[in-house]
């Protein structure tokens, strides 16, 4: 018997696959109804905790109930040009109305409670009112009833001052009605030609129904598996919702991939790249931010899983084929290209079982015969196109540094509807879009309000600041100012004029809190982005270390070379396409090159570990195309924020797809030798 770790188990796992199908698949129906069950365990608010906006708004939603993180909703009204809107009769009007629409428990301001001709537009016939509804919390569901409380919003001032034409947007809205458009007819066939390509992709690379079966269910049970286990860690400590996007995408890819390598290099491969990426994940996942820690613990959980549905279920799916097996199309073609595809397997082909279980033996024939092929015409490594490769990452690693993560702004979410008609109407009177993001300052007991909003009101970039007398915006003597900036937080100038407010407010015994949805941007940039300079070296030293005590140092330094190059490279075509191509966002959603570059890391890693383990030239290529014709045939759509991610993964899988097509053939001098499977020297 071989002393081989990964060929024990193996051979274990041969040896009872009936009794270790069973487990996968209990861990497939039972995880799936706990993952299910277990989502209510992530966080779901999309803010970065721990920073001062965030302990502001934490203190605001306590004490007033409404606001702080969740952005309001702004009440647009046109009136006939003879009508002066300064009158206390319609001004008084407006803001009635507002106030019954609005109903029990919201918060409302505009130009009658305050006098501040900030809540007017340019035009002479155009207010504005901020509300902020009774219910809503920096969750889905809060989200949720802040965007049902729009439609009601808008029923009511339409219904009260039909004299006037009014409209109701907000940050909010317009997500909804970005969400709610659904995908065109274009769209659609889009996606219907994505999830064929996907189809089609597995069925020329594995040719059996079992081989374009079983990566998909390798991805479906590595999926529940790591779901269930971030939900339980989750039980602890704070986990984003963001890993149920990293997850099955991830999954899905790494499946692939591993379901491609031969069998004498698939266990040994899988348990350095698995040893390599959970050592990085685990670094991220210690790291005093919730959304690096909820990166490091989803990668972390989908690389233990993974390797432990590649060492036991692959082989034993693999044990299922007969004729046609994954193992032998796999075996026969390693080193060639699919231009020179071999016949199919004869009947008297060895099967699944014997193929598996020859061990390296096989695999030393397969590593002759490679050279053979690269000398006949197999594939060669092509200089001109992998340096231009090169350089295009590169290029896209240095656009990385100048990207603005943030909420996208606001012209970019939707292109119409209810909500961008209010944003048409507000800016054509001349009213900034920054009024989408207003600030709050929570001035406790013993403060005047009405001073601090006039220190406020003189900070450059704020168009008003005004603590309104109304018994909604007064709680135990406590009080909260309204800060309406002139640009959106995500821009430069927004940006400026929060860290301004801040200093301006910081004098005295203490500094005023600063909250609102303005600040959750800025929070996310000082909480978790100033982290990364520390946190990505640190994980990749990890991954090096583990990785170089398997393989070679050489090895181990080119494939955490390479993933750290996709990584960045990833956040940087995220750069290119969205704030400086014709989307023009402005911004990327912060949390979104973060689950990009984690992606594009692990998948790269594998990839290249695989590619040094002996493993095919198209495996990466095909795992890599499978991912991002997955992630486009279900996110594509008109919803901006769930774009950006699909995008993102789409291109960082292209890159990794590019990079290796264009990786030496195994069997070059290049290649490794090994000891041992654990001791890849």
């Amino acid at each position: 018997m071989s002393t081989e770790p990964t060929v024990r188990i193996r051979d274990f796992a041969l040896r009872h696959r009936v009794a270790v199908g069973v487990v996968w698949l209990l861990v497939l129906l039972l995880g799936g109804a706990a993952a299910v069950a277990g989502l209510g365990r992530l966080d779901q608010s999309f803010t970065a905790s721990g920073g001062p906006g965030h302990r502001a708004n934490q203190a605001i939603q306590e004490r007033y109930g409404n606001g702080a993180a969740v952005a309001p909703l702004v009440a647009v009204a046109s009136w006939p040009a003879a009508t002066d809107v300064r009158t206390a009769e319609t001004a008084g009007r407006f803001a009635e109305a507002v106030r019954r629409a609005a109903g029990p428990g919201a918060r409302t301001v505009s130009f009658a409670g305050t006098g501040d001709e900030g809540f007017l537009g340019a035009d002479g016939r155009t207010v504005y009112a901020l509300v902020y509804p009774g219910a809503g919390k920096p969750d889905l569901a809060g989200l949720a009833a802040v965007e049902a409380a729009a439609g009601t919003l808008r029923a009511g001032l339409r219904s009260a001052l039909p004299a006037a034409r009014v409209d109701v947007t907000g940050v909010l809205p317009l997500q909804h009605d970005s969400a709610v458009a659904g995908p065109g007819p274009a769209v659609l066939a889009v996606k219907a030609g994505c999830a064929l390509g996907l189809l089609v992709l597995l069925v020329l690379a594995f040719r059996s129904p079992l081989g374009v079966s079983a990566p998909l269910l390798l991805a479906g049970v590595t999926s529940v598996g790591a779901l269930v286990l971030v939900e339980t860690v989750a039980g602890f400590t704070e986990i984003s919702f963001i890993v149920v996007y990293l997850v099955p995408v991830t999954a899905l890819v790494l499946a692939v991939h591993r379901w491609a390598q031969p069998p004498g290099t698939a266990g040994r491969s899988a348990v350095a790249a698995g040893a390599a990426g959970a050592a990085a994940c685990a670094v991220l996942a210690v790291f005093p931010a919730a959304f690096l820690r909820s990166v490091g613990v989803a990668g972390l959980a989908v690389w233990v899983v993974g390797t432990a549905a590649s060492l036991t279920l692959a082989p034993v799916l693999g044990s299922l084929a007969t004729r046609t097996t994954r193992t032998t199309w796999t075996t026969r073609t390693t080193w060639t290209t699919w231009t020179t595809r071999p016949s199919r397997p004869s009947p008297t082909a060895p099967t699944a079982v014997a193929a598996r279980t020859a061990g390296t033996a096989s695999t030393a024939g397969a590593a002759g015969t490679a050279g053979a092929a690269h000398g006949r015409g197999g594939r060669r490594p092509r200089a001109l196109p992998a340096a231009v490769g090169l350089a295009l990452l590169v290029l896209l690693a240095g656009a990385a540094t100048q990207l603005r993560v943030g909420n996208p702004e606001a012209h970019a979410l939707v292109a119409d509807g209810p909500a961008r008609d209010g944003l048409d109407r507000l800016t054509a009177a001349g009213v900034p879009s920054g009024v989408l993001n207003p600030l709050e300052v929570l001035v406790p007991a013993g403060t005047d309000a009405a001073a601090v909003a006039a220190r406020a009101a003189r900070v450059p970039g704020v168009l008003l600041a005004a603590a309104p007398a109304a018994a909604e915006w007064r709680r135990d003597g406590s009080a909260v100012v309204v800060v309406v900036p002139e640009e959106e937080p995500m821009t430069a100038a927004g940006a400026a004029t929060v860290t301004a407010l801040r200093s301006a407010l910081s004098g005295g015994a203490a500094a005023l809190p600063v909250g609102g949805s303005g600040v959750v941007d800025r929070d996310l940039v000082d909480g978790v982005y100033r982290l990364l300079p520390f946190a990505v070296p640190a994980a990749a030293l990890a991954a090096f270390l583990a990785l170089a005590a398997l393989t070679t140092a050489g090895a181990a330094v080119r494939a955490v070379s390479g993933a750290l190059l996709a990584a960045v490279a990833a956040a940087g075509a995220l750069t290119v396409l969205w704030q400086w191509g014709p989307p023009d966002t402005g911004a990327v959603t912060g949390w979104v090159p973060l689950v990009v570059g984690a992606f594009a890391f692990c998948v790269s890693l594998d990839r290249s570990v695989s590619s040094a383990a002996g493993g095919p030239w198209w495996a990466g290529p095909v795992a890599a195309g499978a991912g991002a014709l997955a992630v486009l045939a279900v996110g594509i759509g008109p919803q901006v924020e769930l774009a950006l991610l699909v995008s993102g993964f789409a291109m960082a899988a292209l890159f990794d797809a590019l990079a290796g097509g264009h990786r030496t053939p195994p069997g070059s001098p290049v290649r490794p030798t090994y000891r041992s499977s654990f001791q890849l020297v």
